[in-house]
């Protein structure tokens, strides 16, 4: 079963449960994936929902940042539930042993001999841990092999 179709099936079940929070949230991921779908003329397969869905985890993220700067922590107490539905959609992380053995296995892999090879490596990497690794943390990571 695709991610599109787990999204639309849990999408039924939540307004059949009536779980409000959990249809509004779909209801926004579902918006978000058709709006990327009509403006890219695109059918979006599981690897560019995954990007989707980590797109709006960052984007509540940082508004929950800002809604506790201000006090409002009913407005981040809403972003913690949607974090909490989407989060469901992603998949597995990886431990970071896993991302090490990847990330020497890409900088071997692309012959990195400097930080001139660095978007050659993150090439390498992007697709095998999109969703599944912190991407700010792999380019660290990279960075650090690249550099010794």
């Amino acid at each position: 079963m695709s991610l599109k179709q787990k999204i639309s099936d849990d999408m039924k079940a939540a307004m059949r449960a009536g779980d409000v929070k959990k249809r509004d949230t779909i209801r926004l991921l579902q918006a978000a994936i058709k709006q990327r779908e009509i403006d890219e003329r695109i059918e979006l397969d599981d690897v560019a929902v995954v990007t989707v869905i980590e797109k709006m985890l960052k984007q509540r993220k940082d508004s929950i940042t800002q809604y506790e700067a201000a006090g409002r922590n009913d407005l981040a107490q809403v972003e913690h539930n949607e974090i909490a539905v989407l989060t469901t959609y992603m998949p597995q992380a990886l431990s970071d042993a896993e991302v090490e053995s990847l990330v020497a296995e890409a900088v071997t892999l692309a012959e990195a001999k400097g930080m001139q090879d660095m978007g050659k490596v993150m090439a390498v990497l992007k697709p095998k841990l999109a969703g599944r690794a912190d991407m700010g943390r792999v380019s660290a990571l990279v960075k650090g092999k690249i550099a010794t």
